[in-house]
């Protein structure tokens, strides 16, 4: 140490060691003294929950599900210029059209045993059977579309209507009703749900 009368005092004071120190420790780190005894120190004063990360995990996951929901949801107001992505078909505009009720044979009266009341269908008209091969003659055709059932009578006692069919009301506009009636008188009537 120098002898100028401005240097400071060292930090620590020389200290003589205790006779069990060794002597390769400088002379001026100071002695060994104790630590108070204090319970250990537990961050937010619980300890290790197992379950908490699985729920933290768990909330993770729904938050991310929750976004790309909300993201396809999104993406899909715009539209897609994709044809596969684009609806099959557009629905057809109801024009208000004064209907008529038109009562059908169809010549399955099974079939018309499937039907109720507000139901949608297809009359389709097959051509009769006049002793024609398979494949041969006309092609059966739609002659109304999307008719609504308005009823299905039940068959008269003592009639089998396995031979003629079955009885279905139908409401249709009166076009379409002139051409059931011409279609009935020439083909076999068939119905499908729409």
């Amino acid at each position: 140490m120098s002898s100028c009368p401005h240097s400071p005092a060292p930090a620590f004071p020389h200290v003589s060691l205790p006779a069990g120190r060794p002597s390769a420790v400088p002379a001026s780190v100071p002695a060994t003294g104790t630590v108070p005894h204090f319970p250990p120190l537990r961050v937010r004063g619980g300890r290790y929950r197992p379950g908490w990360s699985a729920r933290r995990r768990r909330r993770a996951v729904a938050a991310g599900l929750a976004m790309t929901a909300a993201a396809l949801a999104a993406s899909g107001l715009r539209g897609s210029a994709s044809p596969v992505a684009a609806p099959a078909a557009a629905p057809r505009p109801l024009v208000a059209r004064p209907l008529v009720s038109a009562p059908v044979r169809i010549a399955d009266p099974e079939t018309v045993r499937l039907l109720k009341p507000g139901d949608r269908v297809d009359v389709i008209a097959a051509p009769a059977p006049a002793g024609l091969s398979e494949g041969d003659g006309p092609a059966a055709r739609v002659v109304a579309s999307a008719a609504r059932v308005s009823r299905v009578p039940d068959a008269a006692p003592g009639t089998g209507h396995s031979e003629g069919g079955a009885l279905v009301v139908l409401s249709v506009p009166r076009a379409t009703a002139a051409e059931l009636a011409a279609a009935s008188a020439t083909s076999r009537l068939a119905v499908t749900l729409c």
